[in-house]
């Protein structure tokens, strides 16, 4: 059975008195209200970055298809190691681990 982090550390989100919104997890409406507002604008964001990735997932086919049936080779290291060096210095090393993914979207696994 999941007990939740409150549950576990001996203490309770609410306060005591049982009134948490389990959607936001506070009990305060002014936060609860902020939060809602903020998570409506993630799930905007959440919505873009989906079509953003799809839509570059498949211009990156475009590429490899272009590139293949003109006698080239699969993929460019050299343009790979550039998007990867682009993420990493932009994002860190979860950027590395994102541009891997947006990569493999594109062009597969190798």
């Amino acid at each position: 059975m999941m007990t939740d982090v409150a549950e576990q550390s001996g203490s309770r989100a609410d306060g005591g008195d049982g009134c948490v919104d389990p959607g936001t997890g506070t009990q305060e409406p002014m936060a609860a209200a902020r939060i809602a507002e903020v998570r409506q604008r993630i799930d905007e964001i959440d919505r873009a970055l989906i079509a953003l990735w799809q839509e570059r997932a498949g211009l990156s086919q475009q590429v490899g298809a272009t590139r293949m049936a003109s006698g080239g080779t699969r993929l460019v290291l050299s343009r790979e190691r550039e998007i990867l060096e682009r993420f990493r210095a932009a994002l860190g090393a979860d950027g590395t681990q994102f541009a891997l993914l947006l990569l493999r979207a594109g062009r597969g696994p190798l």
